[in-house]
């Protein structure tokens, strides 16, 4: 978690590990390290209080079980792109460019086993879409 204050997530001091996930879209491998939040304390805070994250990180969301989820913005101060993730890594939706500070509801629409958060309009700008792949040991690969 990035404490309030601090304006870059590259401290190293307060960083959470990172790990590789990798979204496959159109043939093409697009690598993330991603902060993975996998407790109810982890996905509450989420990546509230940034100010800033790099285009080649994120933030993984995990749920087991599968289900539907309900995700906002609340004291997030970057606009992100929600990727919903199946069960299968294939992803499901994806909301973009999403509001910061607000507490507007954004749904998955349907159960899933993960929700991948990346810098707002990076998904539109890579080509990602409904239906490429996820890559991640939280979908069974």
């Amino acid at each position: 978690m990035l404490l309030p204050g601090h304006n870059s997530w590259a401290d190293e001091e307060i960083a959470a590990p990172t790990e590789l996930l990798i979204v496959v879209s159109d043939k093409t491998a697009h690598q993330f390290q991603v902060e993975v939040a996998r407790t109810p304390e982890a996905r509450g805070t989420g990546l509230m209080y940034r100010r800033e994250m790099a285009p080649s990180h994120g933030m993984l969301f995990t749920f087991e079980p599968s289900q539907r989820v309900v995700m906002w913005m609340r004291n997030t101060y970057i606009s992100l792109d929600m990727l919903f993730i199946a069960d299968n890594g294939q992803i499901t939706s994806i909301a973009e460019n999403t509001v910061p500070l607000t507490d507007t509801r954004i749904s998955s629409g349907r159960d899933v086993r993960g929700v991948l958060e990346i810098v707002g309009g990076l998904a539109a700008k890579l080509g990602l879409q409904p239906g490429d792949i996820v890559r991640h040991p939280a979908f069974g690969q």
